[in-house]
């Protein structure tokens, strides 16, 4: 099947139940019912960074799929990049159901998953298998169980298991799903958890790069001491950013009532606005992922303006479909060409 054909089934999927939906969206990529992406990368698109070579700039944020089922039929589908995860060092069921709506007048989604997932051996031993090398680079994201009460060993723990099997891995302290999690993006708590990940890495042969992913709703002063605190170790740079606990007065959904984490295009503007601080704040000396309402060549564009070296899809993905991939892809290569920039590198917080 091709990627256009899938995304052109996908209002018959949107009448299930989303978390239905998405476990039969994930069935039919192992069974490779979504297709491939046959295009070739525009060599505008392509860039190096955290020593990685890219190439697109295009990613799958963590939590489309939880377990690895389906990496190497997602990249498949045009992903420069594709982030698996969040993993935790045991299984965890999550929370009760329903947990996952979708606010379609919004073009957004609210999920309360609460890291639901097989754990970090079930998740490692998919990446094991993977065939190398892979046509896209892997990312790992890993996080604590809900009664952790040593996240300080857990982090490192998770990164010693995956350091040897994913590309970079992303340390996960801002679900809003996972009760004191946000708790951990306080300076004294990151820093401790930094400190002990980075000293396991130090350790070992194999060394991916290390990013954090940060909350949307974080107080001015909180984003400078992470800032702050990733330049004065060797914290590749953030994934900004995980989804808000806000509820922008502008939802038309029935569905914005619902607890949990809102993405989608109504994140779209306050992450970006974060991302611009942040790399005002950074002084470009940190590698950031653009997350939150990519869902096209300009909204992926306007990140990269914004200070975004990457950026990642996961509601418009969700409601788009594989199609969505090589559009943005097309769509943000005649972006670049038509303002003169002669590589993507070069737009990097053009607008910040």
């Amino acid at each position: 099947m091709l990627p256009s054909i899938a995304s052109a089934l996908m209002p018959l999927v949107r009448g299930l139940d989303p978390e239905r939906a998405h476990e039969m969206a994930l069935r039919a990529l192992q069974f490779g019912l979504a297709g491939r992406d046959r295009e070739t990368d525009d060599p505008i698109l392509a860039l190096h960074a955290m020593g990685l070579d890219f190439r697109n700039p295009i990613g799958l944020a963590a939590g489309f799929d939880k377990n690895a089922v389906a990496v190497l039929p997602l990249m498949r589908l045009g992903f420069g990049l594709v982030e698996c995860g969040t993993a935790t060092p045991r299984p965890q069921a999550g929370n009760p159901r329903p947990r996952l709506f979708r606010l379609e007048e919004d073009r957004g989604v609210i999920n309360r998953f609460g890291f639901n997932n097989e754990g970090i051996e079930a998740y490692a031993a998919r990446l094991e298998a993977l065939p190398r090398p892979l046509p896209a680079v892997l990312g790992a994201n890993i996080g604590i169980n809900k009664d952790s009460t040593t996240p300080e060993a857990d982090y490192p723990a998770l990164y010693r298991r995956v350091a040897s099997l994913a590309d970079y891995v992303t340390i996960n302290v801002s679900s809003p799903n996972t009760p004191g999690l946000r708790d951990l993006q306080g300076e004294v708590r990151l820093a401790a958890i930094l400190d002990a990940t980075l000293a396991a890495r130090s350790e070992l042969k194999r060394r991916p790069p290390v990013l954090v992913k940060i909350a949307p709703d974080l107080a001015e002063a909180a984003v400078e001491a992470i800032v702050g605190a990733c330049l004065d170790r060797d914290v590749a740079g953030l994934i900004v950013s995980n989804t808000t606990i806000a509820r922008p007065a502008t939802l038309r959904s029935g569905k914005a009532v619902e607890a949990g984490g809102l993405s989608g295009r109504p994140l779209f503007e306050p992450s970006t606005e974060l991302l611009r601080r942040i790399h005002r704040l950074s002084r470009g000396q940190l590698v950031l992922v653009g997350a939150g309402g990519v869902e096209s060549g300009e909204t992926a564009y306007a990140k990269i303006r914004a200070g975004a070296t990457l950026v990642q899809t996961y509601a418009g993905f969700a409601y788009a479909g594989p199609a969505l991939i090589p559009r943005i892809r097309r769509d943000l290569a005649a972006l670049l060409r038509r303002d003169g920039v002669k590589s993507l590198s070069d737009a990097i917080g053009a607008d910040a």
